[in-house]
């Protein structure tokens, strides 16, 4: 029976992060679980929650093997300085960075199946000198990948994004007709990819209310969307739109689609939330490698307290494993 390698990265050590992969291993898995943490971190993590956890020292020249409630093996990588939780400290963000890339790296090159990311300070890592926008972004550039679209998925919404850490006020002049078509191919293909929908049903939102009112509320329904939308269905996508997103997450309208794309961040991601804060998982598409990650932040008030909520985290992982797991049948069959 295949058991995929999967590895997390705990985030940001002053966050949830190491407090959600230690309840993590709390539970039995069909994966082989490696965490990409300081192991210090992770002991002292266990001791302030009150768990029993054996940390293992992670060997990759080991078989892959189901993980068992109670131990955990860790891929150390030691933090700078010494950590305060609910303080993030710059002089760390290097360690983030360091996970990230030894995660994504050994994704690259078949050691693991996936990776899951638990959520790191972004605020931290941009005043320690990193260009870090966004996890998305960072390993599109890590992968060499032209473009990453980000998707929120729960059991009832799949939403995709145009656009991702943007000002508002920056939104219409990101859209264009190359970044639209673009973003709703890799959408075609990886929702194909991953989730055998063939052809999925997509529901492009428009731009402006009522997707601009005939052209009384905005002219980039007419001068982009609609096109580009005409001309990838001439090319055999379902497509749909451009859609007015007031009524685009009705449950009548939901039944016509698998996924909506939205123009901008807090066009479509506070609805996918709202149904479902805490369960949902952020999946990049576009990537050479498959990684999912939470919906959260690093909720630094609740850290080594105990009442982090380890159900995004849950999804995430879960969803990574029965990704990695039907990606291995496809290959098998």
């Amino acid at each position: 029976m295949y058991i995929p390698r999967i590895v997390i990265t705990s985030g940001e050590p002053a966050g949830v992060g190491p407090d959600t992969c230690v309840a993590l291993a709390q539970t039995d898995w069909q994966a082989d679980l490696v965490v990409a943490a300081d192991a210090q971190l992770l002991a002292a993590t266990v001791a302030a929650l009150g768990l029993a956890l054996t940390v293992e020292h992670y060997d990759p020249r080991r078989p892959a093997r189901a993980h068992r409630a109670g131990t955990l093996r860790v891929m150390h990588i030691p933090t700078s300085h010494p950590v305060v939780a609910g303080r993030p400290d710059v002089r760390n963000a290097s360690y983030v960075i360091d996970m990230l890339d030894r995660a994504c790296d050994g994704c690259t090159n078949g050691e693991f199946a996936a990776m899951v990311t638990a959520p790191v300070q972004k605020s931290t890592l941009l005043d320690a000198g990193f260009a870090f926008s966004g996890h998305t972004e960072y390993l599109a550039a890590r992968t060499r990948s032209a473009m990453p679209v980000m998707l929120l998925v729960n059991d009832r919404l799949r939403v995709a994004l145009v656009t991702t850490h943007l000002a508002l006020a920056d939104v219409p002049l990101a859209i264009t007709k190359d970044r639209l078509r673009t973003t709703l191919r890799i959408v075609n293909m990886d929702l194909e990819r991953h989730f055998s929908l063939a052809p999925p049903r997509i529901s492009v939102l428009g731009l402006n209310p009522h997707a601009g009112e005939g052209g009384h509320l905005g002219r980039e329904e007419l001068d982009i969307i609609g096109p580009v939308v005409r001309e990838l269905q001439d090319e055999g996508l379902n497509l749909q739109g451009p859609v007015p997103a007031d009524t685009a997450f009705t449950p009548r309208f939901l039944e016509t689609t698998d996924v909506i794309v939205a123009m901008y961040h807090d066009q479509g991601l506070p609805v996918i939330k709202h149904v479902g804060f805490g369960h949902a998982v952020n999946m990049t598409l576009g990537l050479p490698i498959l990684r999912t990650s939470v919906d959260h932040g690093t909720a630094l008030g609740l850290a080594r307290t105990g009442k982090a909520d380890t159900g995004s985290l849950r999804a995430a992982l879960t969803l990574a494993i029965e990704l990695a797991s039907a990606r291995s049948d496809h290959a098998g069959s």
